[in-house]
């Protein structure tokens, strides 16, 4: 299941860069204005829909309604949007509009130009932050302990990021056989309808698993746990953020994602337009991605092997840090390249480089390590530090921080960006002060994931798990919130690591469920 759910991502991910990227009138710069003005809000959206379809829809019905529209998009844009490409863009109209507002508006217009091309982009955004995040690993932690994750955590990465390798095979022969294509034959055409058909066949794949699971795997799970989980009381949207952002926990969860989609997007947006520089071509572009997508699944199926190991030795505390520690060293590296190009050049032209092919491959070796961490470890310690919360909070906790933060992260990579280069003129003039932002942000993200890692030796020490394991006559503190745009409220449990504001109240869940139904 995880396997086809991160071969479905990688070809995704390849085929959305090169469509935004080489579009007509677009390039790398286009990434910032998408991932803020378009990804961001349908992902804040898709968040809020959630919520609300979490509170009357089954764990299994929920699954199936957000996977089916992401399988049924991917089918049409390869068999239906991208031939009719022509008849939706306006082109012309973008053109005169380009004209009049001038090139500081490029950006912005060829969004709008390329509507259809950057509607994938997103969709493809979503299906990592919805269907890896919040489906497949919120159904992982609803069926596994703490003491489990750190063992089959890792195994799951190691086979699930042998996808990598594969799909990056699909994505390097698609771009071989339209490079051997007659002039006159759309081949790029021809290579989405391949590729997407395998995306629609993964994922159909993927909805079947899940079926399976839930009427072999899941029973079982019940039945070892020796008694059904109380229902917990429903919260509405606003209840839900409002109780969420009151989490030290879930604050600092939050901040790991929110600073990784930060510091990975403050390299990579320079490091694609280096790639642009040095492929031109789609089908180059196309290639070079597919052996990037390559190198980094053998690298993150090494580091696989060895996280287990981390987790078994030195814990999660440290394997939380391998992440920021690695980006940060390898983030300098690159923007080292970047600015010191000039002073190594001789050094570069005597190993056959130039310093534009360098920055590419620095770039890609910064971007495989990064990701193959958070891939073995960055992933696996978020996952399990869900483990030990309740299922109001580990289900709504985990659809806000992973849906809403990861492309806030990024967005606000991106923001840092736009403003950067208004300031000072252009990303290359900018690019010691990204450093510098780069190196304060992981910072951040280390304070939060040490405070993180005390907090949840605690949970795993008092036995996170205790709210759903509650006698009937077991107290604990509740807390009273008013729902936003009324003057009504509902009684809901105070969190761990939660301060008591306002009115608060120790009674037993009985008595809670009670007064909440006056």
């Amino acid at each position: 299941m995880f396997f086809c759910i991160l071969f479905n991502y990688t070809i995704l991910r390849d085929t959305k860069d090169v469509l935004v990227v080489t579009a007509p009138g677009s390039g790398a710069e286009i990434i910032p204005f998408l991932k803020t003005w378009v990804n961001l809000p349908m992902a804040i959206g898709f968040t809020v829909l959630y919520a609300k379809l979490a509170n009357v829809l089954s764990t299994e019905a929920l699954f199936y309604t957000c996977i089916i529209p992401f399988i049924a998009f991917f089918g049409a844009f390869a068999f239906v949007f991208y031939p009719m490409r022509e008849m939706l863009h306006p082109t012309e109209f973008c053109q005169n509009l380009l004209e009049e507002a001038g090139p500081r508006f490029a950006g912005p217009i060829a969004i709008l130009r390329n509507w259809t091309y950057c509607l994938f982009y997103v969709m493809a955004e979503l299906w990592g932050s919805v269907v890896v995040s919040v489906l497949f690993w919120g159904f992982a932690n609803q069926i596994t302990t703490v003491d489990e994750a750190s063992q089959f955590y890792p195994l799951f990465g190691l086979g699930a990021n042998v996808a990598l390798i594969f799909s990056g095979r699909c994505v390097k022969i698609f771009s071989q056989i339209r490079a051997e294509l007659p002039p006159d034959v759309d081949g790029w055409g021809l290579s989405l309808k391949g590729l997407m058909g395998m995306v629609v066949i993964g994922g159909l794949i993927i909805a079947g698993i899940y079926y399976w699971l839930n009427r072999t795997v899941v029973p079982r799970v019940q039945k070892r746990e020796g008694k059904k989980k109380k229902q917990k009381m429903k919260m509405s949207v606003g209840e839900s953020f409002t109780f969420l952002a009151a989490s030290r926990y879930i604050r600092d969860l939050a901040t790991l994602v929110v600073a990784y989609g930060i510091s990975i997007n403050l390299v990579e947006v320079t490091w694609k337009s280096k790639i642009k520089a040095q492929f031109p071509n789609p089908n180059d572009y196309s290639a070079f991605m597919g052996d990037f997508s390559t190198a980094t699944g053998a690298v993150t199926f090494t580091m696989m092997i060895l996280s287990r190991y981390i987790f078994k030795y030195f814990g999660w505390g440290v394997a939380a840090l391998i992440t920021p520690t690695v980006l940060l060293i390898t983030g300098i590296a690159f923007f080292s390249l970047v600015l010191f190009s000039d002073t190594v050049a001789p050094t570069l032209k005597a190993l056959g480089l130039t310093p534009l092919m360098a920055a590419v491959l620095v770039g890609a070796a910064q971007n495989v390590f990064s990701k193959s961490s958070k891939y073995s470890l960055f992933d696996p310690c978020k996952e399990m530090a869900y483990i030990p919360l309740d299922d109001e909070v580990k289900t709504k906790g985990k659809a806000a921080i992973d849906v809403i933060c990861n492309p806030l992260g990024k967005s606000g990579g991106a923001l840092i960006q736009q403003f950067m280069i208004i300031g000072f003129g252009s990303l290359a003039a900018s690019t010691p002060y990204l450093g510098v932002i780069l190196l304060s942000i992981v910072l951040l993200w280390i304070n939060a994931a040490n405070s993180l890692a005390g907090q949840f030796a605690e949970l795993q020490r008092t036995g996170g798990e205790s709210n759903d394991s509650l006698d009937a006559d077991t107290t604990q503190t509740y807390k009273y919130m008013v729902d936003a745009g009324s003057d009504k409220g509902k009684w809901v449990p105070l969190g761990a690591n939660e301060t008591a504001v306002g009115q608060v109240k120790v009674m037993t869940q009985a008595e809670a469920e009670g007064l909440n139904q006056q």
